[in-house]
């Protein structure tokens, strides 16, 4: 073993000079990638291929690549395979480049780029869709033991300012690898489609994919232009509300309790807000929390309207919408008297009134009388 120490730091440090020797610089030319191609493989996605230059000089190195979109939206990533899946709106175009890169900690040596694009589908000015908004909603599938929760997409949007009367649109919806047609539509007063409902659709609540979302269209007198546009599931999700809201007051204490909306998030998934309103003062209280139940102190002498709203914490996926309020639950004592209470504070009110009225007539008659025997007796 002590002899074959000298003979291991020997070795490693040969494979350090050797190392240093293939660093990236003047001593190696890099060449740009060939073949570099874009494909579209579905509704708002793209395939780059490209392959390596032949013609690239082989040495013991990892040679890497730098991918740049240029357009819609500019990005730039590095990758080690030949090919890139991209997620983006195609209606505006793509374009991307790539080159070959070697690096190290301390330097960079890049080829040239190569580049490909993706022309914007045809179609005239004006005529696509706008104003494109989608909303997911979780409903529960007693019948489905596989999918016990399902999603529905609902999408509106208005027609484009220079579209024809004869133009109709159609809807298509992209999840992973699910593409579906829309098959119920909404239309405005010409006819034309401007909303679609799909009751079940293949989206995940709990994914974190891509939606996308194309819209085309058709008219005997113009092309009509497509538009497609990519939505987060966390940012269009309409969470339902808490199910179950009970308040009940005991004394001072107003304690409430509910359930969890219906959805494929687990209880400990989800921010509360409680809406607490005094009827008689109008006073507004709203507590944020965590929990599935809230006690608050209040006065004895009033009626409150409760609510209770949910959204899927930050937690389990990113800030989204707030639910709808729940149905209010009433508690407490109404502001207003019973009308027996009412018809007996009147009836004393007047009792004492004529009762007031008949001491002062006795009271003006009983005057002249004293007056008259003060007279007899002088």
């Amino acid at each position: 073993m002590i002899i074959m120490a000298p003979v291991l730091l020997i070795l490693l440090g040969a494979t350090e000079i050797l190392q240093a020797d293939l660093l990236p610089d003047d001593k190696i030319s890099l060449l740009p990638p060939v073949n570099f191609t874009i494909k579209v493989t579905g509704l708002a996605q793209v395939l780059l291929r490209w392959e390596p230059n032949p013609d690239q000089e082989q040495r013991n190195v990892n040679l890497e690549y730098q991918v740049k979109i240029n357009a819609p939206k500019e990005d730039d990533y590095e990758t080690r395979i030949t090919e890139s899946k991209c997620v983006t709106i195609l209606h505006k175009g793509f374009s991307a480049s790539v080159r070959t890169i070697l690096q190290n900690d301390h330097s960079l040596l890049a080829s040239s780029w190569a580049s490909a694009e993706l022309h914007a589908p045809s179609g005239s000015p004006g005529t696509s869709v706008v104003n494109l908004t989608c909303t997911t909603n979780t409903t529960a599938d007693n019948y489905s033991h596989l999918r016990p929760y399902q999603v529905s997409l609902h999408c509106t949007w208005l027609v484009g300012t220079d579209a024809p009367e004869d133009t109709q649109y159609f809807l298509y919806y992209r999840y992973g690898s699910w593409t579906e047609e829309c098959q119920e539509y909404s239309k405005d007063s010409m006819g034309r489609n401007i909303a679609c409902w799909f009751p079940r659709t293949f989206i995940h609540s709990r994914g974190r994919d891509w939606l996308a979302v194309l819209v085309n269209g058709s008219s005997k007198h113009s092309a009509i232009k497509p538009f497609d546009q990519l939505f987060t599931l966390h940012a269009i999700d309409q969470i339902n509300p808490p199910l179950n809201v009970t308040a009940e007051i005991e004394g001072t204490r107003l304690s409430i309790q509910w359930e969890k909306p219906v959805s494929a998030f687990p209880i400990h998934c989800f921010d509360y807000e409680v809406k607490i309103h005094n009827a008689r003062n109008g006073y507004l209280q709203i507590e944020k929390m965590m929990t599935n139940a809230f006690i608050s102190i209040i006065d004895d002498l009033s009626k409150y309207d409760v609510q209770v709203r949910a959204a899927v914490s930050s937690m389990c996926r990113e800030a989204g919408l707030w639910s709808e309020w729940s149905q209010p639950i009433y508690v407490g004592k109404d502001e207003h008297k019973p009308l027996r209470e009412w018809f007996l504070i009147v009836l004393m009110a007047t009792i004492c009134f004529i009762l007031l009225i008949l001491l002062l007539i006795c009271r003006i008659k009983l005057v002249p009388l004293r007056q008259k025997l003060k007279s007899s007796v002088i």
